[in-house]
C-alpha cells in the first residue's frame, strides 16, 4: 500500500480513539527519547541464552513475527518460567521499567480511578518487511487485566475484531512508532492481528530505520 492509498484508509489527523468499548489508541504517546531508550532495552532482551525465537505452532507452522518474552515465557499455548519450547534457559525476568509503563498506559487509557495490575508478562514481537499476526485472542492469562500494546519502528495496520470469531465486525487502526493502544473491559478478550507492516516507515532518531517492535504487557494472575 503506497502513502496515497493509506491516506485515504486512515485519516490525516490522529487523535485517542476508543476504537471499541475498553479498547483505546492514544497516538504519539511515547516520545523520542522514550523509544530510543526501549529500543536500546529491546536490543539487551534479545540477546541469548532466552533472546529473540521463532515460535513454532504446534501444528508445524512457524509465527513470521519472532519474539522475546520477559517475566513469563509464553508459548503455545500456555506459560512457562523457562523456555519450555526450546533450550530450557529461564526466561528473562520482568524489567520495572515495563511495570512503570504498563501502569501509566492503563491510567492514561482509563483515567485515574482505575487501579492497575501487578504487571509480569512482557512479550516484544519483532516484525520485519514480511512479517505477520493472524487474528487471535490474548487468553492464555488467569487474569483479565487490560492489555496494554506499545509500538516501535516502522508503523503497521492494526485490525482489532471482536470477541466471538475472527470475522467481522472489526476496525482496521494505523499503529505508528510511539503509539499505545489498551484493551480490556468488554474487549479484553478480542480477536485482533497484524495483517500488515509498511516498510521504511521507521525512524534513525530512535535507532529503528527497518521492522517494527511491539511490545505486549499483560499481567499473569499466576502464582510463582
Amino acid at each position: 500500500m503506497d502513502d496515497d492509498h493509506r491516506e485515504v484508509l486512515f485519516p490525516l489527523t490522529r487523535e485517542r480513539t476508543e476504537v471499541a468499548p475498553g479498547a483505546v489508541h492514544v497516538p504519539d504517546w511515547l516520545d523520542q527519547e522514550q523509544q530510543r531508550r526501549l529500543v536500546a532495552a529491546c536490543r539487551e532482551w534479545a540477546r541469548p541464552p532466552a533472546g529473540l525465537r521463532t515460535v513454532r505452532t504446534p501444528g508445524g507452522g512457524e509465527m513470521t513475527a519472532r519474539q522475546v518474552c520477559l517475566g513469563w515465557h509464553w508459548y503455545p499455548y500456555g506459560y512457562a518460567r523457562t523456555v519450555v519450547d526450546g533450550d530450557g534457559a529461564p526466561v528473562t525476568p520482568f524489567p520495572d521499567l515495563l511495570g512503570t509503563l504498563a501502569r501509566s498506559a492503563v491510567r492514561e487509557a482509563y483515567g485515574t480511578a482505575v487501579e492497575p495490575g501487578a504487571y509480569d508478562i512482557g512479550l516484544v514481537n519483532f516484525y520485519d518487511a514480511h512479517a505477520r499476526m493472524g487474528l487471535h485472542r490474548d487468553s492464555d492469562e488467569r487474569a483479565d487485566e487490560p492489555v496494554v500494546s506499545l509500538s516501535l519502528g516502522d508503523s503497521c495496520l492494526f485490525r482489532f475484531g471482536n470477541t466471538e470469531s475472527r470475522g467481522r465486525p472489526y476496525t482496521d487502526v494505523e499503529l505508528r512508532s510511539g503509539d499505545l493502544f489498551v484493551f480490556g473491559g468488554p474487549s479484553r478478550f478480542a480477536y485482533h492481528g497484524v495483517p500488515k507492516v509498511y516498510p521504511g516507515t521507521g525512524s534513525a532518531a530512535i535507532g529503528m530505520e527497518r521492522g517494527r517492535l511491539n511490545i505486549t504487557l499483560r499481567v499473569s494472575g499466576f502464582a510463582d
